[in-house]
């Protein structure tokens, strides 16, 4: 079953087309990996898909419902999750609040139950902060849950990142180059988080990354961008034998 499909996607700024006719589909309970040179049209693709931009051309389905023209707070609703290159914390909220916020949104409770302190109010935080616990205690961050988000180190501010995101509880999460800045324990740490929320949040996982040894380890299938045009697409082994591929991303004769 196709979670995300992507049919002759097109974007253009100002007569720039940043993605040319890009077709993706991922299915449920994948990573799936999109890699490129910079400026190949990545970021943009995940900017269409959560509302960020809106389509010149094509059409986005998301567990088949048409999500072309839903602003970010809809497309973020049906379930789509992302993190972003430039990490975007509440430095000095603690860690466990920085979590909470993303959450807060999502709960059904209004203000009236809020002020009155109502059953389901108090259920709703009950939940939410065994959640919140569950989720720290998943991205090794628990201990560390009332320090300042600015106290942590970069690799542990990106986990954190990813454990807000996951705090709407998203059936399809977006990782946008989540090792950036990593040491190379770190990155190994990252590819065994992402491969447990995997399995044990039954996520769809669609990760943009230019750390080939992490795509290439995690990812079932992957989609090569070059100047907004897939070039490639196929299984991890596929891609790095592809001739174009060779050449035009990973260097050397194809």
């Amino acid at each position: 079953m196709l979670v995300l499909n992507l049919k002759h996607i097109s974007q253009e700024f100002g007569g720039l087309r940043a993605l040319d006719s890009v077709d993706l589909g991922v299915e449920q309970n994948t990573i799936f990996g999109v890699i490129g040179p910079n400026g190949a049209g990545k970021t943009t693709l995940f900017n269409l898909i959560t509302g960020i931009y809106q389509a010149t051309e094509g059409e986005l389905f998301f567990n088949d419902q048409k999500i072309n023209g839903l602003s970010s707070y809809q497309v973020a609703r049906l379930g789509i999750g992302r993190t972003f290159q430039n990490i975007r914390l509440f430095k000095r909220l603690s860690v466990e609040d920085n979590v909470r916020v993303a959450f807060d949104w999502t709960q059904a409770a209004g203000m009236l139950s809020s002020v009155l302190g109502l059953p389901r109010y108090r259920r709703e935080k009950k939940a939410a902060r065994e959640t919140i616990a569950e989720l720290l205690e998943l991205l090794g961050l628990y201990e560390r849950r009332m320090e300042y988000a600015d106290s942590l180190s970069y690799g542990e501010q990106r986990r954190l990142e990813i454990a807000r995101a996951l705090a709407a509880r998203p059936a399809l999460l977006l990782l946008d180059e989540p090792a950036a800045g990593m040491n190379s324990t770190e990155k190994a740490e990252l590819m065994e988080l992402i491969l447990r929320m995997r399995s044990g949040m039954k996520l769809t996982i669609l990760l943009v990354e230019h750390d080939m040894q992490l795509v290439m380890n995690i990812c079932e299938r992957i989609a090569v961008l070059d100047y907004g045009r897939k070039i490639a697409e196929g299984t991890p082994q596929e891609v790095k034998n592809d001739p174009q591929v060779v050449r035009s991303y990973l260097g050397g004769e194809p």
